[in-house]
C-alpha cells in the first residue's frame, strides 16, 4: 500500500512538472522575445531561447504608440468593468429567483434549462444577425458590446449562482422574513453578501472572456474608430506580422492588467469553483 502511495506521488510530481514547464515555457519565451531586438531574433534554437543581450523597454514604448494603448486600454477597461458589475448585479438576482423559485414551481426549473441551453448555441451562428439588429437599434458600440456580453455570459453565471445558492440555508431567509424583512431586503443584506466568493469567480471568468474576445468588439465596433486591445492587437499583426518583437511586447501589456485582477481574486475564485460548482 505504501509502495503504490509512493509509485501514485512520483507520477503526479512528473504530471506537475510537465504542466508547469507546459505552461510557462511560452510565457518566457514572449517575455524574452518582447525584450530582444529584431537583429536578436535567429532561427537557431540557442539563440531563440537565449535571454536578450541587452535589457530594453525599447519595443514596449513603440508597441504603446502603433496600438494607441491608452485609449484601447481604456476602453477594454470601460466595457470589461462595466460588464463585471453589471453581470454580478442582474445574473446574481436572477440566479437567486431561479435557485429558490424551482424549489416551489417547476415552471422556474423549465426557466433555468432554457437559460443554461444558451450555453450550447455558438457565436458564429448569431453573428450576422446581431450585428443586424444592433445596427438597427443604434447598438453598434461599446454599449452595444456590453449588451452581448452580459446576455452571452448569462447562462454560465446563473448556472454558477444557482448552484451556489445550495450552499445557503433557507433558514436565513425564514427568520428574515419573519422579522420583517422585505425579500429585496432579504437578498441584499443577507444572501448578496454571502454570495461573496461567487461573485469573485464570476467576476474573474466574465473579465476573462470578455477581456481577450475579439469577435464581438470586431463585428459589432467596426467603423466606429474605438479599438479595445485584442482589436488593436489584431490591427498591429496585421500592419507588422513580421516584426515578433514589437507584437510579443504588445500582448505582455495586455496580459499586465488582467493578471493583476487574477492575482487579486484567487483566493475567492478558489472558494467560489469548489462551492459553487461542484455541488450545483
Amino acid at each position: 500500500m505504501i509502495e503504490r502511495a509512493r509509485k501514485t506521488n512520483w507520477v503526479l510530481t512528473v504530471v506537475l512538472i510537465l504542466g508547469t514547464i507546459t505552461v510557462f515555457f511560452p510565457l518566457y519565451m514572449a517575455f524574452i522575445i518582447a525584450f530582444k531586438q529584431p537583429s536578436e531574433m535567429t532561427n537557431d534554437v540557442a539563440g531563440a531561447l537565449a535571454p536578450p543581450a541587452r535589457w530594453s523597454i525599447e519595443n514596449f514604448r513603440q508597441a504603446m504608440e502603433v496600438t494607441d494603448f491608452w485609449r484601447s486600454l481604456g476602453n477594454s477597461l470601460l466595457i470589461t468593468l462595466t460588464t463585471i458589475v453589471l453581470a454580478i448585479l442582474i445574473h446574481s438576482i436572477a440566479g437567486y429567483v431561479i435557485g429558490r423559485g424551482m424549489a416551489h414551481k417547476k415552471s422556474f426549473r423549465f426557466i433555468y434549462l432554457y437559460i443554461v441551453s444558451g450555453m450550447f448555441v455558438p457565436f458564429s451562428i448569431l453573428m450576422m444577425p446581431l450585428v443586424k439588429q444592433t445596427a438597427q437599434m443604434g447598438l453598434g458600440n461599446r454599449a452595444g458590446v456590453i449588451l452581448l456580453y452580459l446576455v452571452f455570459y448569462m447562462p454560465m453565471n446563473v448556472l454558477l449562482y444557482t448552484g451556489y445558492l445550495k450552499n445557503i440555508p433557507v433558514a436565513l431567509e425564514e427568520a428574515a422574513d419573519i422579522d420583517g424583512a422585505s425579500t429585496w431586503k432579504t437578498y441584499w443584506k443577507i444572501v448578496f453578501p454571502m454570495m461573496m466568493p461567487m461573485h469573485a469567480t464570476v467576476a474573474i471568468l466574465t473579465a476573462l472572456g470578455t477581456w481577450n474576445d475579439v469577435m464581438t468588439p470586431l463585428v459589432i465596433m467596426s467603423g466606429t474608430g474605438q479599438n479595445t486591445l485584442p482589436l488593436a492587437q489584431l490591427n498591429f499583426q496585421t500592419q507588422f506580422g513580421t516584426n515578433y518583437n514589437l507584437a510579443f511586447a504588445s500582448y505582455i501589456l495586455a496580459l499586465i492588467p488582467i493578471l493583476i485582477f487574477y492575482i487579486i481574486c484567487q483566493k475567492q475564485i478558489l472558494n467560489g469553483v469548489a462551492n459553487g460548482a461542484v455541488k450545483g
